[in-house]
């Protein structure tokens, strides 16, 4: 589970603009540490078919998000790919 205040350094280090917390980018930022926080807990409990559901489901949020992007703008979508480092 994320804390508050992980997810208010991820929203400030990935804004676009000073009020900004549900641009693509900050959206895709929150998501990308969750999947990897929940990684972390399948690895360690991998019979939480539950819990991989839902991983399933915020990947599949998340490459909706990074597709409208790539679509939108391809320079603030690799931007943001580098950023977080999730194309391998």
């Amino acid at each position: 589970m994320m804390q508050k205040d992980q997810k208010t350094s991820i929203i400030e280090a990935n804004r676009t603009h000073p009020t900004d917390t549900g641009s693509p980018e900050v959206q895709v930022a929150i998501l990308t540490e969750r999947i990897n926080q929940l990684t972390e807990h399948l690895k360690v409990h991998a019979q939480d078919n539950h819990s991989r559901r839902g991983l399933y489901k915020m990947i599949g949020k998340r490459r909706s998000l990074l597709d409208y992007l790539a679509k939108k703008d391809v320079e603030r979508y690799r931007a943001l790919i580098a950023k977080l480092g999730i194309r391998k």
